[in-house]
């Protein structure tokens, strides 16, 4: 093939790509998520990885590669190029694979399976536009318990995350044995620690009087009844839910509380149900009808069903 035609071979695969990338933007209009490609960074930040260890070089499948340290914004999630100012380099890259010219190996950080670029972002693009099934890669591998599929959105991973850590929770505690309650939900990662942390707080106010130290099992059970279900009761006669759309009632208990004993702190004994309107009133948005209307029907469900 003449070096001309490769060119105009080559120009035409970007145009090719380009326009992928115009339909997918188009089919996924209405739920945008499905259509970016993953920042490697705010994986990080959501997994927070214990430690890196360098793999070397190896074979890495295409379909594994999911995002990118630093062109996340420069592709979609299959890696097709969403800016006309890609062009030049990306088809220099795609005429090396036209002419069979073995290019570096790509650089890639390997988390929870799947793989964010480092470095290499427009060979990975050539190669999954051209249908290329492996790529040679220098991996670093970043530690976390949790399994990312390739298809998860942002949003998907963290609620991933946070439904591992509710499962080492219950694991850890027996919480839903002892008090037979599997709705203690979060909408954010890192708040079972924060409830573990009250548990062992309401133990050590518990053994203060006691010669004996009462065991876990007992501190979570007084806990779970006599402060816990407490203000989850009052965020239901409240109906202070519909004031936080997205969020749980988990959620609101470790907001309540930490805005207790702020007003405790300032203004000494304070009672509970008014701290938690107060907390309602400053930082809740107006619930809307319909919202309303769900929540009056779960609260019907609940009281047939005998819930907590």
């Amino acid at each position: 093939m003449a070096i001309d035609s490769i060119t105009i071979q080559a120009s035409e695969d970007f145009s090719r790509a380009r326009g992928k990338a115009i339909l997918s933007q188009i089919q996924h209009f209405l739920n945008t998520d499905r259509n970016k490609l993953l920042s490697f960074n705010d994986v990080k930040d959501i997994l927070k990885p214990t430690n890196e260890v360098y793999r070397g070089t190896q074979v890495v499948p295409i379909k594994m590669i999911v995002g990118s340290e630093g062109r996340y914004h420069d592709f979609n999630k299959f890696f097709l190029p969403k800016r006309e100012h890609l062009r030049h380099r990306w088809q220099r890259v795609d005429e090396a694979h036209i002419k069979d010219i073995i290019l570096p190996p790509i650089q890639l950080y390997e988390i929870g399976g799947v793989y964010f670029v480092r470095d290499g972002n427009h060979r990975v693009s050539v190669a999954k536009m051209q249908g290329v099934e492996f790529i040679d890669a220098v991996v670093t591998s970043l530690a976390t318990e949790v399994n990312i599929k390739p298809s998860m959105t942002t949003d998907e991973l963290r609620e991933a995350l946070i439904l591992y850590e509710k499962k080492i929770f219950y694991e850890k505690t027996k919480f839903g044995e002892l008090t037979n309650y599997m709705d203690l939900n979060f909408s954010s990662p890192g708040r079972y620690d924060v409830i573990y942390n009250h548990i062992l707080v309401h133990k050590y106010y518990l053994n203060q009087n006691l010669e004996e130290e009462i065991p876990f099992n007992d501190a979570l059970i007084s806990w779970y009844n006599n402060v816990y279900s407490p203000v989850i009761a009052i965020i239901r006669e409240q109906w202070l839910l519909v004031n936080f759309a997205g969020r749980t009632e988990a959620d609101l208990y470790v907001w309540i509380i930490k805005h207790w004993d702020f007003l405790k702190k300032k203004y000494g004994t304070y009672p509970l149900a008014k701290a938690a309107g107060d907390f309602s009133k400053k930082y809740g948005q107006k619930g809307s009808v319909l919202r309303y209307i769900a929540l009056f029907a779960e609260k019907i469900f609940r009281s047939n069903k005998g819930g907590v």
